[in-house]
């Protein structure tokens, strides 16, 4: 078989009109696989950054669930001098396994200084 007749049977595996492949039409398209925990946390402070307007400053906490990834998500809310007086605030974000944004709240405050539960 020559190289244009190869070419030949080659474009004729295509439709036309949508550009897709005769013999795919029916099949099932693959599942995309569930996101990973890395892009459920870029995901998270992505929504964050873009509902706040503030920096976060990482994620401290990331746990799976039925509706997709939860994440605890710092971010500075006032900024003083020195920096250990800083006020942080900790949101959960859970965002599905697409990284859409499900559930979106800010937790406790707290002074970047403060160490441990409640002191």
């Amino acid at each position: 078989m020559s190289r244009a007749e190869r070419d030949d049977r080659d474009d004729r595996r295509y439709d036309d009109r949508d550009g897709a492949r005769r013999e795919d039409r029916g099949r099932e398209r693959p599942r995309r696989r569930p996101m990973d925990a890395r892009g459920a946390a870029v995901s998270a402070v992505r929504q964050v950054w873009e509902l706040t307007g503030e920096e976060p400053e990482g994620v401290v906490s990331l746990e799976r669930g039925e509706e997709g990834w939860t994440i605890g998500v710092e971010v500075v809310e006032v900024h003083r001098v020195p920096d250990t007086a800083d006020v942080l605030a900790l949101y959960r974000v859970t965002v599905d396994d697409d990284g859409g944004l499900v559930s979106y709240r800010r937790g406790e405050r707290y002074s970047r200084g403060q160490t441990g539960e409640g002191g």
